[in-house]
């Protein structure tokens, strides 16, 4: 059970953000606390991956304020988000296909040796301390990436994300196109990450995935938030109701 009694990792009050005159996210309020999973939820341009990247620092609001362990702060590029344990995994994961795991964790950060040189033997050592941690089965580190199965390119992304210190987690559809073992590996290493209190927002269409992987579950519809619910207190077919009608259960309504 989440502890929502302490300050949230995040607090994103009162976003708006507009686009040539059409109002893409208006006026939504959502937090997140340490080792909790958000759902996303809405169809296509709900309002929901553009509110994510106000927080990621893809963009800017045009109104509205975000809080990270209740500090107030001013996320203006994807460097300031990074500078608050603010890691993001988008669907395209963003590796380098022809280098190994070791490599695209450090890429762009490489570790050297005192002489200058880029140290690979510490670099792979490292993998492996933060793969024991999170997925003590992966075994290919000499690999290119590109020889990966989609599950552990996921895992690859999220080491990287988790050895820079990543507190809080976006992620982007992370089963999408994924069969049901290697969806069943990214679900273990949401558990993991939930473990050692990491905040997740997790984008996704899928209502099963939601209920099965999230706490809670933020539906958006036509860039308003609909409602949060608590994903035990409801059915799949509520969240579509929500999705769908725009509105809150019944039970749920009061």
């Amino acid at each position: 059970m989440v502890d929502r009694s302490g300050t949230p990792l995040v607090e994103m009050k009162d976003i708006s953000i507009s686009f040539g005159g059409i109002r893409a996210v208006d006026h939504v309020s959502i937090d997140l606390y340490p080792g909790e999973v958000v759902g996303l939820l809405g169809h296509n341009g709900a309002g929901k991956s553009t509110l994510i990247k106000c927080l990621s620092g893809a963009y800017r609001q045009d109104a509205g304020e975000i809080f990270v362990n209740g500090e107030k702060v001013s996320i203006e590029n994807p460097r300031d988000a990074r500078d608050h344990n603010i890691e993001t995994i988008y669907q395209t994961l963003a590796l380098a296909d022809n280098l190994d795991a070791a490599s695209n964790l450090f890429l762009g950060r490489e570790l050297t040796t005192p002489l200058g040189f880029v140290d690979d033997a510490a670099m792979e050592a490292e993998t492996r301390k933060i793969f024991q941690r999170l997925n003590p089965n992966f075994r290919k580190f000499a690999a290119p990436v590109s020889a990966l199965s989609g599950g552990q390119r996921q895992s690859v992304a999220i080491a990287r994300a988790v050895y820079f210190q990543a507190k809080i987690l976006i992620m982007d559809e992370p089963t999408a196109a994924l069969g049901p073992q290697e969806t069943r590996m990214v679900a273990e290493l949401i558990q993991e990450l939930k473990r050692q209190g990491l905040g997740i927002f997790l984008i996704d269409h899928d209502v099963h995935q939601v209920k099965e992987l999230c706490d809670r579950a933020a539906v958006m519809k036509n860039g308003e938030l609909i409602g949060v619910v608590d994903v035990d207190q409801v059915s799949t077919d509520d969240l579509l109701a929500m999705i769908i009608a725009g509105k809150k259960p019944e039970h749920l309504a009061a």
